[in-house]
């Protein structure tokens, strides 16, 4: 049997050691440990996919999909959605600013809810994909409503939310204000605050300039016209949701992944929020090549597995 240990596992082994040693030193610090999933590494498939564990058996046919519904709100856009209903803790995916509900974690997320039986849901942010709304008229504070409107209205029981980049930020938002809805939370590349933060580290000069122009350029890889572009508006209506500057009231399990080459969002704001949440059950996962987006095989995989001891450990706990 070929061997699972790979440069990955080493660091995370590495690291888990520091953290280790770290804590023991000092007491004070919120508890952040690296794991290895005993389950995770040893059920990889040979043929590069995953399953689920041995004791839940895969169902259904893997190529069905969930059909696109709408959900009508009084006076705002309608928000596409994908929904599978059953068991709990549900799952909901929350994808990445410009992004939606048709990427690959997202759709590799259903599969592998579908397989264990449990409820999954997925959908586009005003302005984002399938959904009503204009992209650049949207602010944190109208995803974060978003997403609130979900949770209250279309997901049932509690809550697995797996959020990537700003939808990492917007599953803290979520967490705080419906912490009875929340079983625990995964973020992939979490961009809590980091907007604001990056707009807020350019020198005076380079602010004033955009501050000039109404608007602020971001390059990026991930848009065809290879910028990102805010107005002045959607900044200053950011910082009323920063999380960073206290800690967090956030009690359930928190998973944080991240990649160390990420280019876009950097990986210690991962730490960041691991020390300052209050939950203490805390752990931080690095990927050594892993970048932003987290959407290569193996990185999908760790995310299922993540997800998947996340619901061995809630439902163990019921």
């Amino acid at each position: 049997m070929a061997s699972l240990v790979n440069e990955d596992i080493l660091l995370l082994l590495a690291l888990a050691a520091l953290a280790i040693l770290a804590q023991k030193s000092r007491g004070s610090m919120a508890a952040v440990a690296l794991r290895c999933w005993r389950r995770g590494l040893s059920q990889i498939s040979s043929h590069g996919g995953f399953a689920a564990s041995s004791s839940r058996p895969l169902a259904g046919d893997r190529r069905h999909k969930s059909t696109v519904q709408f959900a009508s709100r009084p006076e705002l856009p309608k928000l596409a959605y994908r929904r599978v209903k059953g068991k709990s803790p549900g799952v909901v995916f929350l994808p990445g600013y410009g992004s939606n509900m048709n990427g690959q974690k997202a759709e590799a997320l259903e599969e592998f809810c579908r397989s264990l039986g449990h409820s999954y849901l997925r959908f586009d942010y005003t302005g984002h994909g399938a959904s009503e709304g204009v992209l650049a008229e949207g602010t944190i504070g109208t995803w974060k409503k978003d997403v609130l409107f979900v949770l209250d209205e279309l997901a049932e029981g509690p809550q697995i939310m797996v959020g990537s980049s700003i939808g990492g930020w917007l599953m803290l938002l979520a967490a705080i204000a419906r912490p009875d809805k929340i079983a625990a939370l995964v973020g992939i590349s979490t961009a809590a605050d980091h907007l604001v933060t990056s707009f807020n580290s350019l020198s005076l000069e380079a602010r004033k300039e955009f501050e000039e122009k109404g608007e602020w350029t971001v390059p990026t890889k991930h848009s065809e016209e290879g910028v990102y572009k805010f107005n002045m508006d959607f900044l200053r209506e950011a910082e009323n949701h920063c999380v960073l500057q206290s800690p967090i009231p956030i009690t359930c399990p928190v998973r944080l992944i991240h990649g160390l080459k990420d280019e876009d969002v950097p990986w210690h704001i991962s730490m960041q929020v691991a020390e300052r949440v209050l939950s203490p059950d805390v752990d931080v996962i690095l990927r050594r090549h892993g970048q932003h987006r987290m959407k290569e095989k193996d990185d999908i995989k760790l995310m299922v597995y993540t997800i998947d001891d996340l619901i061995d450990k809630l439902t163990t706990l019921v």
